[in-house]
């Protein structure tokens, strides 16, 4: 099955892409698809622990079953603001 990967700030930085598509087997979740790009991409890995995912516009957990046409959003973990 085919999905949208896309890439946030730094995550999109250590990847080198913004969006791409991924052919993943019937049943992948969205840990799946992380570890698959962790596979050739393994400056993403230590980071699993402080991302989030979204499938199609909702945050989900890791565990989420994908299906034909999903789009999945990584978002790495944000930093800034103010201590006021």
């Amino acid at each position: 099955m085919k999905v949208t990967v896309k890439f946030f700030a730094l995550y999109r930085e250590l990847v080198g892409l913004r969006e791409t598509q991924a052919d993943l087997p019937q049943g992948s979740t969205a840990l799946d698809l992380w570890q698959f790009f962790t596979g050739s991409h393994p400056q993403l890995a230590p980071n699993l622990p402080h991302t989030r995912f979204a499938v199609n516009g909702q945050y989900t957990v890791p565990e989420t079953p994908l299906k034909e046409g999903d789009e999945v959003v990584f978002i790495p973990p944000v930093s800034g603001g103010s201590d006021v």
